[in-house]
Formats: C-alpha cells, structure tokens, sequence
C-alpha cells in the first residue's frame, strides 16, 4: 500500500477497481487543521484516458507492480504498435490509444522500455526528447521580433511551434512530455 502523499511519477496504482499510472504527482502540506492533498494526473492503464484530481494526502492505494523491459519498436498500423524484445524475440503489441500523440514518433528499432502489468503491455516509456525533421513550415518573416514562433508540420505529421529561422528540411530536438520545440541541431559544415 501507499498513501496518496507518497504517489511519485511513474507508479502504478489501483483506484475504484481500475489501473493508473501516475503522470505527474504534486504534494501540498496542508496548514492548521486542513490536511494535505496530492494533486495527480493519471493515465488510466486499460484504457489510455487521462484524469486529473486531488487525493487527501492519507488517503492508501494499491501499489501495482510494473515490469520495464526494453524493446524494439517493429510496427505500427491504425490501431496497435508492435515491439520486440532483442534478447529472446517476444512481441508485444500496445493499443495505439495508450501511446496518444507521441505514438508517432517512434521510428523503426528505436528502442523503448515497454512496461508490462500482469504480463499485459499497458505503457511505452519514451525518451525525454527527439530529432527528427520538419516537413513543411512557412518561410520566416523578415524583420520579425526573435521571439515570434510560427507552425511547423514535422516528417511524422505532427504540429509544433517553431522560431521564424527554423525552415523545411531542418532537424529540430522536440521535448516529448510538453510536445514542445528544444533546439535546432546544427548541420555539419554550418
């Protein structure tokens, strides 16, 4: 058991009879004769759902053990991403709903922890942050404050916010957690 002042990112709990993960988890002590109270965001392991709420800080939930292993991503088809174990072969298939937006940037034999929960693959931890390249951004507007940021398609179709300077054909690192833009990684020669 663990109490709700306890819960930290990346713990696995059950609640009402169904299977979380903690996405983010923040303590607040209380003052006087007001408790404490953890505000989380969930993510619910069956169904890919996320929930914000608020526990009382010592209020007990189940702990539910997640085994990581790394694996290869192989595939991926409108519905389910389909992972490699390198060591002994096994596939594992996760519901493309439980990966959401980020589902698009794994690449062929990227590797990732998949977590599993009673044998089931219910999670991919992804890196913290990608390269990959923009496909199609409108051409910075000259004469443009430094600190205007304009739409760029990436090459897995996803839409960021970009500097003006960033152009098409640029490789850029994107930070997964808030599907934000980083930097621009420089060209050799530039």
């Amino acid at each position: 058991m663990v109490v709700a002042s306890q819960l930290r990112t990346g713990v696995a709990i059950r609640h009402e009879g169904q299977p979380y993960k903690i996405v983010s988890a923040e303590y607040h002590p209380g003052q006087g004769k007001m408790g404490g109270v953890t505000h989380t965001r969930l993510q619910n392991l069956d169904t890919g759902t996320f929930w914000e709420t608020s526990f009382r800080a010592e209020l007990k939930f189940e702990e539910l053990p997640l085994e990581r292993k790394p694996m290869d991503f192989l595939y991926g088809d409108e519905t389910t991403c389909y992972f490699m174990d390198p060591q002994s072969g096994d596939q594992a298939e996760v519901p493309i709903e439980l990966l959401g937006d980020r589902a698009g940037f794994l690449a062929a034999d990227m590797r990732v922890s998949v977590e599993f929960l009673d044998e089931r693959p219910v999670s991919v931890v992804f890196p913290g942050q990608v390269e990959i390249r923009v496909k199609d951004t409108a051409p910075g507007i000259h004469g443009q404050q430094d600190n205007t940021w304009k739409e760029a398609k990436l090459e897995n179709d996803a839409l960021v916010m970009v500097p003006q300077f960033i152009q098409n054909g640029d490789v850029i690192r994107v930070d997964l957690a808030s599907m934000k833009y980083m930097d621009r990684i420089k060209r050799a020669g530039s």
